[in-house]
Parts: structure tokens; sequence; C-alpha cells
């Protein structure tokens, strides 16, 4: 691998990546397919807002390696499914060691579950999160220049909370801003740049 001057690492395969994902074959994978790639389904951005929050002060990585068994145990991320997890569904949960046992995390999944159903009503997940897309998206050529949060991520945060769910802080919901193709994060130079088909390239 070769490090270039803007802070992206060239793989064996040529492509230019930011150097968390050019840790292992996992992130490589993930970053390459998945990460800033348009999500506009009620399950899939359940699962990533979910994902997202037991993640928060943990690393991605262990989210990413517990992945399979989320979805196992969480029924697929399915809202209708986990708005009607109970007590013991939860000291299941807790017991589970493919997961992240947390109970705040699992009881606010939970809840978000119910949240996400309770905004069909008015929307609906997908168009609430995705109408906090801003303008312009950011053009960084460095991790440093990448953002932690956004005017746009503080709002719908505050929305979300006012909505109901938990463990959707301003930091936590620009990663899932960054990891659903709402911003466009891919630094200048990588090949992902522009890919998500959101924003033009160098927009």
């Amino acid at each position: 691998m070769e490090t270039v001057d803007d802070g992206l690492i060239v793989g064996e395969d040529g492509l230019a990546r930011p150097a968390w994902a050019a840790i292992d074959e996992l992130h490589r994978e993930y970053y390459d397919t998945e990460w800033g790639m348009p999500i506009r389904d009620e399950q899939g951005l359940f699962e990533r807002v979910s994902l997202e929050g037991f993640q928060a002060g943990l690393s991605w990585a262990t989210v990413l390696r517990k992945r399979p068994r989320f979805r196992e145990v969480f029924a697929g991320f399915d809202p209708d499914v986990v708005a009607g997890f109970g007590a013991a569904e939860v000291e299941r949960l807790m017991a589970d060691p493919g997961i992240i046992r947390n109970r705040q995390k699992i009881e606010a999944t939970i809840g978000n579950a119910a949240a996400t159903i309770a905004l069909r009503e008015d929307g609906g997940l997908v168009d609430l999160i995705w109408s906090f897309r801003p303008e312009r998206t950011p053009a960084p050529r460095t991790m440093a220049e990448v953002a932690a949060t956004s005017p746009e991520s503080i709002a719908l945060s505050k929305e979300l909370r006012r909505r109901g769910f938990r463990f959707v802080g301003p930091t936590t919901m620009y990663a899932l801003m960054q990891a659903v193709g709402i911003v466009d994060d891919h630094l200048v130079g990588s090949h992902r740049r522009g890919s998500s088909g959101v924003w033009a390239p160098g927009a």
C-alpha cells in the first residue's frame, strides 16, 4: 500500500481510499460497496440509525463485525417486529455475546422502532431524514477536513429526539448522513468520490 499526499492510501488494487477504509478486507468491502450509497427505504434506514446508535462510544469495526448477528436477533431490523419486543426479548439480547450488550441502547432501538412506525402517519422516516440533506456536499481533501457535525445533523438530531428517538445525537446523525449518502464525505481523490449518484464529483 502507498500513502499519497492528501492522506489517501492506494491499495494493491490501485484504488485510493482513506486510511480507515484500508484497515482490512471488511472495511474495504464496506467502503467500496456501502458507505455513502443512498439508502431510501424505511427498514434500511432504521437499521442504520440503530447501528449508528450502538456504535456510539465504540469503533465502527466492532459494529461491522457484529452486524450479521445484529440482523439475526433484531429480525432484520423490521420496525414492526422490533417494536413488539418486550422484557423477555431485552433479557435475551442482553445475554447474546454476538451483539453489543448495552441495555440502554437495546431499549432505545425498541423505542426507536415504535417511533419509526409512528412517523408513517407524517411522511415516514425516509422523508424526514432526507429532508435534512444540505444544499451542497463537502469536498474534503484530508480526514482533518471531515466534519464531526453539521447544522443539518444538529437539526436532524433535535427533530428525531422530538419524535421520540434516542441515541441520535448530532455526531451520530452526521455519521448516519455520511453512511447513507446524504452527504458525500469521500475524500477528493478517492475512487468513490461522487460515485453515489446523489452528488456530482467535486461538488
